[in-house]
């Protein structure tokens, strides 16, 4: 049997958190430490530290964090033989979800395993159906052969939920450091060259979603273009806006479907602000520094830039 540590990386953590990790003692798979990575000492709430001795948390200043270097600091913290991280905001959906994750690593070619998300009670029309293209209900493990026919959807992985085998993990050196965001899904494409595979543990479930605005969204697709300009030699022989336009297309007959006609037009307005961002994110080094600040979630990314 595997041993498992959940790796959590927090910053101002709410009631959301504190849930979570109730939710995770109460998992059908014995977890040996919950690994907490807290971004500013001054926003911790220390009765989360209650809830269980198998917690262990670590400061860090805000200037200190980045997405794949405060994770590999976590992961360096432990010794299981499978690391599964995720975020504040996700929730296990019952008391499989780790079992179920880590059910795929009985194949010994599987490295990754997300879990299925689905989205939060008070989740939008346009946000609940995106969780449902991105994130079916049929499991599926990837592996190089799949690139053809996915393209980009072959790299897609979450850490929201994901577990990773800590061997492999170490052997191809953890997760990129000093990256906007998408972590997981380099890793991924690592994973995918290395020949091995990755499993949608769709039996896995975590509830996870957020209700963007078009300017919240906009920004986030222009990161995304961004990451993928950065990383230009893994991304540029595979596909990915075609993706984006059929989940476009699909949103809309969904929404047609249900008669939620009011929908389509915020669909169009968000659809385009999507595209309009990943495309300037794509060409960020063409444009000026203080448009670029202004366009990303995360502007100190670019003070190198």
């Amino acid at each position: 049997m595997n041993t498992v540590d959940i790796i959590i990386p927090t910053y101002k953590p709410s009631v959301e958190c504190k849930n979570l990790i109730k939710r995770l003692i109460k998992q059908t798979y014995i977890i040996n430490k919950i690994i907490i990575i807290n971004t500013e000492a001054e926003y911790w709430d220390s009765s989360i530290e209650e809830i269980s001795e198998k917690i262990e948390v670590t400061h860090i200043n805000k200037s200190e964090f980045d997405h794949g270097g405060t994770r590999n600091m976590a992961a360096k913290k432990s010794d299981a033989d499978i690391m599964i991280f995720m975020t504040q905001d996700a929730k296990p959906f019952n008391e499989y979800t780790i079992e179920e994750l880590v059910r795929p690593f009985s194949d010994e070619e599987v490295y990754v395993s997300y879990a299925r998300q689905a989205a939060k009670p008070d989740c939008n029309e346009i946000e609940k159906y995106t969780r449902t293209f991105n994130y079916p209900y049929a499991a599926k493990i990837k592996s190089k052969e799949d690139l053809p026919k996915l393209g980009i959807k072959t790299y897609f992985c979450s850490n929201s939920c994901a577990a990773y085998r800590k061997s492999v993990f170490e052997k191809l050196g953890g997760f990129e450091e000093k990256i906007i965001f998408g972590e997981d899904m380099i890793f991924a494409a690592k994973v995918i060259e290395e020949n091995g595979k990755i499993a949608y543990a769709s039996k896995s479930v975590v509830i996870h979603s957020h209700n963007y605005t078009v300017k919240e969204q906009f920004k986030r697709n222009f990161d995304i273009g961004v990451n993928q300009r950065d990383h230009k030699r893994i991304f540029k022989n595979v596909k990915s806006e075609s993706e984006g336009v059929k989940l476009v297309v699909k949103t809309a007959s969904h929404l047609i479907e249900i008669h939620e006609y009011l929908w389509i037009g915020f669909l169009v307005v968000y659809s385009g602000a999507k595209f309009i961002g990943y495309k300037m994110g794509y060409n960020y080094k063409k444009l000026p520094i203080k448009l670029v600040k202004k366009c990303s979630m995360k502007p100190d990314y670019f003070k190198e830039h």
